[in-house]
């Protein structure tokens, strides 16, 4: 083993130039893309990765890392003491117990089959106590091993195909809820093999909402795995608009809610691609379908609806860099209220990319509190929120420094 000590990439700025250059690559992007993304010029990019600049200061190292989804910021600086994990939360006390219960397969009669009905209703529960708790990761961790297993039961010990495909669906929508469990935690092959069995569970049921539900979980870990994976995003998205759409001219509004849902994330990818015109014009597809729901319904997964629309055009904007817009969209947004916690803390952070890519990084504070305040496990778990407070615990504005270290130190994010 060499005894070279790790190179500091502040002392050695080729070092770090070349930690960058060498993970764009594997993201698949150009120097072009990542200097538009931070907001360099293409030749200083290129001076940074050449070394004939020395390393930038921790917010554009910040915001770099953010567009190459580094999950460790150590392997963008070389700096072993710079061991933070953007975007994997830490891992929930209840992963190993649902990860067990994903992994194992009973092939034994030895349990007791549930009542379809009694499973379907506890899984209706499940997903509301997720909407309305502030520690949703805790409240479904708790419930999801057993749901598992009963639902992988009534598929196994189904009498007939009828009674298979109800029994499919159930196990699909229960992957479903798993996801949202796993996400942004220390197991991607996890994540991975849930939205792929979730995805064959519902397609196994032939229910058309089962299957949406199941392509937007899907298309969000393409989408999440970085630009190589955006055109297998649109892919599945897309197929699943097709699949619905015969059905919208009289859906209920669980399939409508779903299709608008698709539509959006349309759009959300368009965004991280920079192609405003399409981001903007799939966002108001997905509008017209939310003005067809009626005014208080939201949809029990995607938290879909007429409120959620403000919250999505803080994001389309803010994805493509219109710091401007972003901030108007947030006041806009603010008029509507948001049921789910989860989702409204999800929000709360969309508006503080917002206010901190518009040069506001007091109010991005603000807003970063108001989505602990909301669902603290979602802000534990978000790359964005953990990257906006390592760079304002850094701030020379020793007021600004001390409300984004005391929030911080909430999250977990300067825990020993």
């Amino acid at each position: 083993m060499s005894s070279e000590p790790t190179p500091d990439p502040y002392a050695d700025p080729l070092r770090f130039g070349q930690r960058v250059q060498i993970l764009r690559e594997r993201r698949g992007m150009t120097q072009a893309q990542l200097a538009d993304f931070v907001g360099l010029s293409p030749h200083t990019l290129r001076k940074i990765e050449n070394g004939q600049q020395k390393a930038p200061g921790l917010d554009l190292v910040l915001r770099i890392a953010e567009a190459l989804r580094v999950r460790d910021l150590a392997d963008l600086t070389g700096r072993p003491d710079g061991h933070v994990d953007l975007f994997v939360g830490p891992g929930h006390p209840r992963l190993v117990a649902v990860k067990a219960a994903i992994d194992s397969f009973g092939f034994t009669a030895s349990a007791e089959l549930p009542p379809v009905g009694h499973v379907e209703a506890r899984l209706c529960a499940a997903w509301r106590e997720r909407h309305r708790s502030p520690n949703h990761r805790e409240a479904i961790g708790r419930l999801l091993p057993d749901l598992i297993r009963d639902a992988q039961l009534l598929v196994r010990h189904a009498d007939s195909a009828a009674e298979r495909r109800r029994a499919q669906a159930l196990l699909s929508q229960t992957y479903s809820l798993a996801q949202f469990f796993i996400a942004y935690q220390p197991d991607g092959s996890l994540l991975w093999r849930v939205a792929e069995r979730g995805m064959i569970a519902a397609q196994e049921s032939e229910d058309p909402h089962a299957i949406g539900v199941a392509s937007w979980l899907l298309a969000q870990a393409h989408r999440d795995s970085g630009p190589r994976h955006f055109d297998a995003a649109d892919a599945v998205n897309e197929e699943a608009v097709r699949h619905l759409a015969p059905l919208l001219p009289d859906a209920p509004d669980d399939i409508l809610a779903i299709a608008g849902a698709l539509e959006f994330e349309l759009g959300y990818t368009a965004a991280r691609r920079r192609e405003t015109g399409t981001a903007w014009r799939h966002w108001e597809r997905a509008n017209d379908m939310a003005a067809r729901l009626p005014a208080d319904y939201h949809h029990p997964v995607t938290s879909f609806s007429r409120a959620v629309m403000g919250a999505h055009a803080v994001t389309v904007a803010v994805e493509l860099h219109q710091g401007g817009e972003s901030v108007r969209q947030s006041a806009k947004a603010d008029k509507a209220v948001i049921k789910s916690r989860p989702r409204r803390a999800r929000h709360r952070i969309e508006e503080a990319r917002g206010y901190h890519l518009d040069g506001q990084p007091d109010v991005a504070v603000a807003a970063l509190e108001k989505a602990f305040e909301a669902a603290a496990e979602t802000i534990r778990y978000n790359g964005y929120a953990r990257a906006i407070l390592l760079e304002e615990i850094e701030s020379t504005q020793a007021p600004r420094r001390r409300r984004a270290a005391e929030l911080a130190s909430k999250v977990g994010l300067l825990a020993a």
